[in-house]
């Protein structure tokens, strides 16, 4: 998943939005899944200053991090699935 590139801290340019129309609130952190803002800051964001808008950028990626999932080092076997190979090798 591409994310937005962080704006300068002294863009002339109004700071955009980092809204990436994955709109998905994870309910263990409160976060969205896509932006990585709170429902809180989705809501104020228009309302916001940009320095206001600039400090939430500047905690995304921390929110990110903290929600990666380590890659995975192997397949997980089901136990169901486990079984089922050794029985057919050893016949009926």
């Amino acid at each position: 998943m591409t994310s937005p590139s962080p704006p300068c801290a002294r863009a002339a340019s109004p700071v955009p939005s980092p809204c990436i129309n994955v709109c998905r609130m994870n309910p263990g952190t409160g976060w969205c899944s896509g932006c990585w803002r709170t429902l809180a800051e989705i809501a104020a964001w228009s309302a916001m200053s940009d320095d206001d808008k600039r400090r939430v950028w500047s905690l995304l990626p921390g929110r990110r991090e903290a929600n990666a999932e380590p890659p995975a080092t192997h397949r997980r076997v089901r136990a169901d699935d486990a079984g089922a190979d050794d029985a057919g090798a050893n016949g009926p």
